[in-house]
Parts: structure tokens; sequence; C-alpha cells
């Protein structure tokens, strides 16, 4: 509580100070742009009024310097007066003293005045004191993580009954990092996280943004999540295979060799559930290739070299086009045909039927294969205890793109 209490108040202080000097900002750059308005009127009005008024001034002075030519011809002595009479009389002839500039009438001139809402006040004082919330729990909140080979399945719920949600978005960060990211962001409550490091602390947490609303509510309560599991990868070395980075997608290329596809490692133990998936690739829309009944993806209990396909002793699969195989065998129940973007799960569980040793014994599985919403359940049995499985893919024509998990 101590820890939440801080860190609120560290945001909330934050968030208002980079509020206070934006306004301030704002504040400045608007009265800096009306006072430049003022200047602008100012300036364009008050022009011809000066000119006026230049006008008037010369025709005054000169006015004036003409009476004074005539104080002083009246006043001279009699035999300049008349040559001085005369010259004032070719100078006043020479003045109109009867014309003035036009002046702009009163209702012309401008009057600037300044026009300033007090009712801004009231609408930022209102949208101020409403502004911010506080929240004493988040409205969604981690609830389970379940390890997965390679990554962490999360899943989460929401705490408030009277919050409807319209997505959820999950971040993440390893122990060591400093940031979150995003992880997910969508209308689910679960999401597998993938390329987890084994026996690495990740730390995750939740939010959600309400139906209708742009901005997104608090944090859940950070939590810390580990998986044990090492990555499913696929095996190396194989011609007609192109892999990832990380080893866990495989594609079909364009070689004409063919073969069983295997993992590298026997990873994949019963009580789990195997993902294989469809990939999209980049923009296109079909990036599946020629279906083929030898087709296969599956388990089984060993690599076996020298086979193009899965459908054959101690192992199950299932074909792109749907049928089922358990120890080469075709069942009657078939799945949705593998296209572009589908998945296809295994799970299984263990069902002993007889003394089970390192020297044989009966030893039966409970298979479930899920695939585009339908799935089988069939009992696969063995002559030998199986702790663990490899898994596999086959297929005949290129462009086949699979994620396994």
């Amino acid at each position: 509580i101590r820890e939440s209490a801080t860190l609120t108040r560290d945001v909330l202080e934050q968030h208002f100070n980079d509020l206070k000097g934006t306004l301030k900002k704002l504040l400045d750059e608007r009265l800096m742009s009306l006072l430049q308005e003022v200047d602008a009127i100012e300036q364009e009005s008050i022009k011809p009024l000066d000119e006026c008024q230049k006008l008037i001034e010369h025709g005054v002075s000169t006015a004036d310097d003409l009476l004074r030519d005539g104080e002083s011809a009246v006043h001279g002595d009699v035999g300049q007066r008349n040559e001085k009479l005369c010259s004032f009389t070719k100078k006043a002839l020479h003045i109109q003293l009867d014309s003035l500039p036009e002046v702009p009438s009163l209702v012309d001139v401008p009057c600037l005045s300044a026009q300033l809402d007090d009712c801004l006040l009231t609408i930022l004082k209102n949208q101020i004191f409403s502004h911010g919330t506080v929240a004493s729990r988040p409205p969604v909140q981690l609830e389970e993580f379940v390890e997965k080979p390679g990554g962490i399945l999360v899943r989460w719920c929401k705490v408030d009954d009277d919050f409807i949600a319209q997505d959820y978005r999950l971040q993440y960060r390893k122990s060591t990092a400093s940031h979150f990211e995003d992880v997910y962001v969508g209308s689910e409550t679960e999401f597998i996280v993938l390329h987890i490091d084994p026996n690495v602390d990740y730390q995750f947490r939740v939010c959600a943004r309400g139906d209708g609303r742009q901005e997104w509510s608090p944090w859940s309560v950070p939590q810390f999540g580990c998986t044990t599991l090492v990555p499913h990868e696929w095996t190396t070395g194989l011609e007609g295979y192109s892999l990832s980075s990380r080893r866990n997608i495989a594609l079909r290329n364009d070689s004409q060799s063919c073969g069983v596809l295997y993992s590298k490692a026997p990873t994949y133990f019963c009580g789990q559930t195997l993902t294989f998936r469809q990939v999209l690739s980049g923009q296109l829309i079909e990036t599946v290739g020629q279906p083929d009944r030898r087709d296969s993806l599956g388990v089984c209990v060993e690599q076996q070299n020298g086979y193009d396909t899965l459908q054959r002793d101690k192992a199950v699969c299932i074909s792109t086009n749907g049928a089922v195989f358990v120890n080469g065998k075709e069942m009657t129940n078939q799945l949705p045909a593998v296209t572009s973007g589908s998945t296809v799960t295994f799970d299984m569980e263990v069902v002993q039927l007889g003394p089970c040793s390192n020297e044989g014994g009966s030893f039966k599985l409970r298979v479930t294969i899920s695939s585009n919403n339908r799935e089988v359940v069939f009992d696969w049995v063995l002559d030998q205890c199986c702790g663990s499985l490899y898994f596999g893919c086959s297929f005949s024509y290129p462009g086949w793109k699979v994620l396994v998990f």
C-alpha cells in the first residue's frame, strides 16, 4: 500500500507540474498573439491620420509665415511698403489657405479594446476540479500463470463488476529490465507470451479500457511469472526446411528433398498442450502450400529416418486434409482441413493398462487432437513407457509454415 501510494503521489505531482508548465506556455503564447494584433491594427490605422496631421501642420505653418510677412509690409517704411505689399500679394495668391486634407469621420477611426470572457475561468475551474481520479483498486487483476515450453500462459480477470471492458493491455519485462513493453492488446482475457527464457523471472501487469473510452485504466498489481520448461525447437540440418532464428518456426522450402522434420529433443510431456499454428507470412493471404495426403503434424515415440510422413507405427498425427492417423492407421473420425491460420493442438494423459517397467509393458495414452473448434479423442496403446515424446511434421509441397509452442 505504501509503495503504490508513494508512486501515485509522484505520478500526480509530475502530471500537474507538467500541466502548469504547459498552461503557462499556452497563456504566454496567446498574450503575445493578442499584443501583436494590437500593434498591427495601431500601425495600420494611425498612418493616414499622421499624414493628415502633417498636412494641417504644414498649412498652419505656411499661413503663420504669410501673416508675419503681411504685418511686416504694413508696419514697414513707406518706401519699402509698396514693394513688400506687392511681394505679399503674389505670395498669398500662390498659397491655398482655404483647403484642408480629408479627415476620416469619427466612426471610421478604430478604437481598440480587449474583450475578455470571464466564463473561461469558470470552465477551467470545472475542468480542473474534475480532472484526474484516484482508484483504490484497478478494475482488472492478473489471475494465473501457466508454464509453457519457452512461454507463459497469462490469464487475468475483472474485479470490478461495474466496469465494462472493451480491450485489455498486457505488458511484461524481465526482472533485470527497467521498462515494460506491450505484448498483447485485445479483447481476450488470456494470452501465451512466447520467447520466454527458462528459469528467469518476468514481471507482468494488465490494464483495461472501458467501453467507448480512449484512456486506459490503472495498472494491476505487477506479478512475477516464470517457466522451467525449455522451448520447443525443430531440429536443424534437414534440407527441405528453413528455420527461424529461434528454431520454433519451420518453412517448407522449394527443395525437392523430402522427409520428416523432428523436434530437436523429446520436449513434449503428457499433461501439456502441444500447439501447431500455420503462420501468416508478410502480407500474403494464402500462405499454405498445396495439400497432400502424406502431409502430417503430430507426435511420435522416437525419430525414425527413411520415412516421408508420420503416418507410421509409434506415432499419431493429422494430415492437412484433416485425416487422423494412429500407428499408421487412419481413423474413421476426421477433423477440418488445415488451412491458413489454422491451429492444431495435441493433449495427452496417461492411462496405464498393465505393469510398466524399463523392460516394457502395456502403456496407453488418451489423446485429444483439436482443430478449428472440433476435436477427436482416442486411446493410443504403446508397448513401452514414454515419459516424453518427439513432435514432427512433413509436407510434400513448399509454402507450409508452422509455429510450434
